[in-house]
């Protein structure tokens, strides 16, 4: 993280904006930054209009779902909007009237998930992994938690002889997953093995890392994005939790238990989402024809 953004991030917090808000906003243009650097673009030019939709075109071009993109959209704008009262940039590039995407009232949701072939190469990739990157992988298929609640999940959220998990999620509700066997086996060799002989033997939390006795959630996402780019297809932490929730219901799962399990504020927001089926599945249909 740069001056710039430690400065931002720093302003966020004096803002009285949530740790979990500003998190997401800092994530967000560190990303923003990471394209910029990856573009060779002006370091000195922090943000322009050409810059920015770029950046939106491929964002669109790997797959990022609608609302992933609108979400950022907004912490840019925050950004901008900051950059611009400190005089480090000479204009407003983004409005959130005309840059967010738009869909019309009662339009379908739809999500970006992986196809079952996806699936099946992710899953062979996790079996040449370390012990904790196979644990990552499965927790995230096979809970659909949120990545906030993954690196949050503590030794003692997991029940091995009921094989459930305790997840604490938003406004913290607390709700139970039950543990497919071959992630409670995950478990098992991850604390028998990496995890019992790391730095931190000690530590309350299940995932760790080299550094700290906690994982950080933008390391889940890097490692995720380093796959991705191996496998050659897009992988993020929420496109793993859309993922679960469509099989769930593609297999004849019903929707109030979708919702549960996903820790949905309501039953609507389920069926909002995951009601639909994807892009590539409509393709699929109209292809048959």
């Amino acid at each position: 993280m740069n001056e710039i953004t430690k400065a931002f991030e720093k302003w966020l917090i004096e803002d009285g904006k949530a740790a979990a808000t500003v998190g997401s906003y800092i994530n967000d243009v560190c990303k923003f930054n990471a394209f910029l650097v990856e573009k060779d673009c002006d370091p000195e030019e922090l943000l322009s209009r050409f810059y920015f939709t770029s950046y939106m075109k491929h964002l669109e071009s790997e797959g990022m779902s609608v609302s992933t993109r609108n979400k950022k959209v907004n912490s840019l704008k925050v950004y901008n909007d900051w950059l611009f009262k400190n005089r480090m940039v000479d204009d407003i590039f983004i409005s959130i009237k005309k840059d967010k995407v738009k869909i019309a009232h009662g339009s379908e949701a739809e999500v970006s998930v992986l196809n079952d072939q996806q699936v099946e190469q992710f899953l062979f990739y996790l079996e040449r992994e370390t012990q904790r990157n196979k644990l990552i992988g499965y927790l995230l298929l096979y809970t659909g938690i949120r990545v906030s609640e993954l690196v949050n999940i503590k030794i003692s959220d997991v029940d091995q002889l009921t094989s459930h998990l305790t997840v604490r999620g938003k406004g913290g509700k607390i709700r139970e997953i039950p543990l497919r066997k071959d992630v409670l086996e995950a478990i098992h060799v991850y604390l028998r093995g990496e995890r019992g002989n790391g730095k931190f033997p000690e530590s309350p939390f299940l995932l760790v890392s080299q550094r700290a006795e906690k994982m950080h959630r933008d390391s889940v996402r890097r490692w995720l994005d380093e796959t991705g780019r191996h496998l050659g297809f897009h992988i993020h932490p929420h496109k793993l939790r859309h993922t679960f929730c469509t099989r769930l219901i593609r297999s004849g799962v019903e929707i109030s238990t979708v919702s549960k399990l996903a820790g949905h504020a309501g039953i609507n927001m389920t069926v909002k989402y995951y009601i639909n089926t994807s892009k590539e599945e409509k393709q699929n249909a109209v292809d048959l024809l």
